[in-house]
């Protein structure tokens, strides 16, 4: 008769979150939220072989004045764009669809914040039947 004794009680726990599980930023905030006290700390280079990952003191940084950019295509040649563009009768979108690019792309060189890409102007070009000129970037 002990298997059917009334005074036994048996307690079934869920298991306790696994480390992985534990760190997740979900759990952090479950646990934040109910009131427990919680220590998280941010490792430095962390999972990296480093251990002096200083590349360039500060003063040389400081003493460094020169400035790069990326060179950008001419107010010009965005203009040879649109006006050859537009004399074809297409659209920024239509232009782009029969180059194969998006037509961000198309407003980007016609209001000459492209980088320039030998390969897109050549499309560009032979879509429209416009010879952009040599001279075709800028410095920014």
């Amino acid at each position: 008769m002990a298997e059917s004794d009334w005074d036994t009680v048996t307690v079934l726990r869920k298991k306790g979150p696994t480390a992985a599980q534990a760190k997740s930023k979900q759990a952090i905030l479950a646990a934040q939220r109910r009131g427990e006290d919680v220590e998280t700390s941010k490792k430095w280079a962390a999972g990296q072989n480093k251990q002096h990952s200083i590349t360039k003191n500060t003063a040389k940084l400081d003493r460094e004045t020169e400035e790069l950019h990326h060179d950008r295509v001419t107010l010009e040649v965005g203009k040879v764009i649109q006006q050859g563009r537009q004399s074809k009768g297409l659209t920024q979108k239509d232009l782009a669809t029969k180059i194969n690019e998006k037509p961000q792309v198309i407003a980007d060189y016609e209001s000459g914040r492209a980088i320039p890409n030998n390969q897109v102007l050549g499309k560009i070009e032979r879509a429209i039947d416009v010879r952009t000129s040599p001279g075709v970037v800028r410095a920014q």
